[in-house]
């Protein structure tokens, strides 16, 4: 079965890794197996946050896949079980990933540059 949820994080200095479930799921996963798909881990609070309330939920399990772990600024501590590849740094736009709204439709995944040349 699937099942859709919608999470917010803010990373703010008055509130650092809060996640806030905009869109709970609606199935039973009392006892259930899990596997949370998402685009890309970066600093791990969103999804870290998403297991623990699956856990709470009553999940067997919870495994965590993602398109893209990037590592740089992971601060939870947490990992995907799965993933498609790791970047380090960068700011990835394309095949769904956009940048400001732009990029989304790309037909790859590219890293973003500013226009000094660096990482943005």
């Amino acid at each position: 079965q699937i099942d859709f949820a919608r999470l917010a994080s803010y990373g703010d200095s008055d509130s650092p890794g809060k996640v806030q479930i905009l869109k709970d799921i609606e199935l039973d996963i009392k006892g259930r197996d899990v596997i949370i798909i998402d685009d890309i881990m970066d600093t791990g609070h969103t999804l870290n946050a998403f297991k623990e309330h699956l856990v709470k939920k009553g999940a067997r399990s919870v495994k965590i896949c993602v398109l893209i772990d990037k590592t740089c600024r992971r601060e939870a501590h947490t990992t995907p079980d799965f993933s498609g590849f790791s970047i380090e740094k960068g700011f990835v736009v394309g095949y769904g990933l956009d940048y400001g709204e732009k990029y989304r439709n790309l037909s790859g995944i590219f890293v973003v540059e500013s226009s000094e040349g660096g990482d943005i």
